[in-house]
């Protein structure tokens, strides 16, 4: 499923400069980010050097940039992954249950642990998200017929019953405004010393590209995988740990961010086709790419007012999602 459309020796000439132009690309928007928000920061009043400016500048603009560009590879790589596991291009962290169960870690960790630390709460979102994401690989395996829209559809309900759990704790509690701010993307409160977080999950991006062969030796069944010399468990473990961690981090630092992880690895394949290596450096620069454009939108539609950038990747990427699906249905046909 994950193969090569055409041969590798046909992409070789055309890959670098082409990449390079989308790096580009990226590069240009992240300076047009820079300079997009309600305070004035210009060019020209850095030059000047205008301490305010350069405050603002140093404060807020450069992190939330990095920050955006950080979550949209490493979500994105996240969702990459969690489709090599599961062998289905419809499935990434929001589809299945592990952003929820990272927003039920996070809830518990406040409930149980107010005092803890940042760090802290990442951890308990980190091992809730990995037992839902391990719930949902484990229920994966006991359908029958494991058609392509079935497993998110099975996805998503379960995703769906952990947030009505943890909303109803939410509620009970009085943390309903408290969950909220997790739920929905925002970058609008990233700031120098909020943002720092993001970096683990760079990290675990780089890990993911450099296992990306072997998630997809796994997702052909635990037989094949060990015929090939590979130790299948550990496999889908490590793919375990890297998406639940990387989610857990976004949750805990900008809130969730749904569908990125599966429009931009579907989008990469339409585009270059599906040699795995070939694919992970253009899903991190489509996914940069992606996210700081939605956050730039978010900025510039309700000025002086912010729309969060969830909402705004929430409605592109639902709206794919459903072409996705009717496209595969119609080529089922």
């Amino acid at each position: 499923m994950f193969r090569s459309k055409q041969p590798a020796q046909q992409h070789g000439s055309v890959r670098p400069p082409a990449l390079w132009l989308a790096a580009g690309a990226v590069l240009l928007l992240a300076l047009i980010s820079l300079f997009v928000g309600v305070s004035d920061v210009s060019p020209a009043d850095l030059l000047a050097g205008d301490a305010e400016v350069w405050q603002t500048f140093l404060v807020s603009r450069i992190p939330r940039t990095l920050a955006v560009i950080l979550a949209g590879v490493a979500l994105s790589i996240a969702g990459f992954i969690l489709q090599l596991m599961a062998r289905n291009r419809f499935v990434e962290p929001s589809t299945v249950g592990t952003v929820e169960s990272a927003t039920a870690g996070i809830l518990v960790a406040t409930l149980l642990l107010p005092a803890v630390p940042i760090v802290g709460k990442m951890v308990v979102a980190a091992l809730f998200a990995m037992a839902g994401t391990a719930l949902f690989l484990v229920v994966l395996r006991r359908i029958p017929l494991r058609n392509t829209l079935i497993v998110p559809l099975v996805g998503i309900m379960l995703g769906g019953v952990i947030s009505a759990v943890t909303t109803f704790f939410a509620y009970r509690f009085d943390l309903l405004q408290t969950l909220n701010t997790w739920m929905i993307g925002d970058f609008s409160g990233v700031i120098r010393g909020r943002y720092e977080l993001l970096w683990i999950v760079a990290a675990l991006a780089v890990v993911g590209y450099i296992c990306a062969d072997r998630f997809t030796v796994a997702g052909m069944g635990e037989e094949f995988t060990t015929n090939l010399g590979l130790n299948y468990r550990r496999t889908m473990n490590l793919g375990l740990v890297l998406v639940s961690l990387i989610s857990a981090v976004v949750v805990v630092v900008v809130g969730s961010i749904p569908f990125l992880g599966l429009i931009v690895p579907n989008l990469v394949s339409l585009l270059i086709g599906d040699n795995v290596r070939r694919a992970v450096p253009w899903i991190a620069v489509f996914g940069a790419g992606f996210v700081l454009l939605c956050d730039i939108l978010g900025r510039v539609i309700r000025l002086p007012y912010e729309v969060p950038v969830g909402v705004i990747v929430s409605v592109v990427g639902s709206a794919l999602f459903i072409t996705l699906l009717v496209r595969r249905t119609a080529g089922a046909r």
